[in-house]
């Protein structure tokens, strides 16, 4: 099974200088069998699908 790694960011802003501190996930494990998800950001949903390519595709 893929590896999660939380965040560990106080606020809203990511702090590039440390890249270190980013979550990582990979991308089976987050779009599941379906190769898609959907995402709810700011009130707006937003999905993230692969394509049969293997490229990633996040629309609104």
């Amino acid at each position: 099974m893929a590896e999660l790694r939380p965040h560990r960011r106080n606020d809203a802003k990511a702090d590039r200088s440390r890249p270190d501190e980013v979550g990582e996930i990979d991308s089976r494990m987050l779009l599941g069998r379906d190769g898609r998800i959907l995402i709810r950001h700011n009130g707006h949903r937003y999905e993230l699908r692969e394509t049969r390519f293997g490229k990633l595709i996040l629309t609104k």
